[in-house]
């Protein structure tokens, strides 16, 4: 059977999501956890979006295949269903820095990764130094010069939609760069904390922290609003564009069709080559 995991981490202290010999990862201490609760070996989970080293999610999604009798068996003599078992089971095996918030029953054509219709991330930046909060500085990057957020947000909005997104994105062999960015905003808050908020049907590796690296000279007034743009149109990693910090990312939410008949459609089209037409 398959079971739906939500869950939430702090991702300072972790080497990324994926399970690594010798390094403290999400995976790795979801997985034991999931075999300690379950009385089996470390099983084997699948991810809606695998974070980097550093990087934060209040809405991660995974899900593993298991064995029935031993999902019954987490009631074990009390009268909680095996859902609410889990989830209570599961927080006193795991660290203080994963909160699991939900563990529920989903349809075998539900997939984590390939099921989901859009990510959201949100990244924070302060740009006024004495005015950071030390209690977010976990989450929060620091930078020293002045922003202007209206130039960051216009520049931002000039990246959406279906495109190649080479110039943004580690290469992987055989990986296509093709994404659709649904929406990428800038906003400051009233705490005075730049708040940028992209969304896409899928991410590439270190897509996020390079769309907010190519906005950021522009609201230092290094760069025109149209610069980022045109580093989109060349398709080629650009040297002037910074990976920005990994803390100040955080993945806020993965969406899924409401509907289960929609699971398996939707992962066939995501499993799918994108090009552009």
């Amino acid at each position: 059977m398959r079971i739906r995991i939500d869950l939430a981490y702090d991702g300072t202290d972790f080497s990324g999501w994926a399970a690594q010999p010798g390094l403290r990862t999400v995976e790795g201490e979801v997985s034991s956890a999931l075999g300690t609760i379950l009385r089996t070996d470390p099983v084997r989970l699948t991810v809606g979006g695998r974070t980097d080293a550093g990087v934060h999610a209040r809405g991660s999604v995974a899900h593993v295949d298991i064995d029935h009798a031993a999902w019954t068996r987490l009631q074990g003599r009390s009268d909680r269903p095996p859902h609410e078992a889990a989830v209570t089971r599961l927080a006193g095996v795991l660290p203080a820095d994963i909160v699991v918030r939900a563990v529920t029953e989903v349809a075998d054509a539900f997939d984590a990764r390939f099921s989901a219709l859009r990510r959201r991330y949100t990244y924070r930046i302060c740009d006024r130094p004495s005015t950071l909060d030390p209690l977010r500085r976990r989450d929060t990057v620091a930078h020293k010069k002045s922003l202007d957020v209206e130039a960051m947000d216009e520049a931002a909005r000039g990246l959406v939609g279906l495109n190649d997104f080479a110039a943004f994105c580690k290469k992987r062999e055989g990986a296509t760069t093709v994404r659709t960015l649904l929406g990428y905003s800038w906003e400051r808050g009233a705490d005075g904390i730049l708040t940028g908020t992209v969304v896409a049907d899928a991410f590439c590796h270190s897509m996020v922290r390079a769309l907010v690296g190519s906005v950021v000279p522009v609201g230092e007034g290094r760069y025109a609003v149209g610069w980022p743009a045109e580093i989109l149109t060349a398709g080629v990693r650009d040297p002037r564009v910074t990976v920005m910090p990994a803390h100040g990312l955080c993945l806020e939410e993965i969406v899924y069709p409401a509907d289960d008949h929609q699971l398996a459609t939707r992962a066939q089209q995501a499993r799918a080559s994108r090009t552009l037409p």
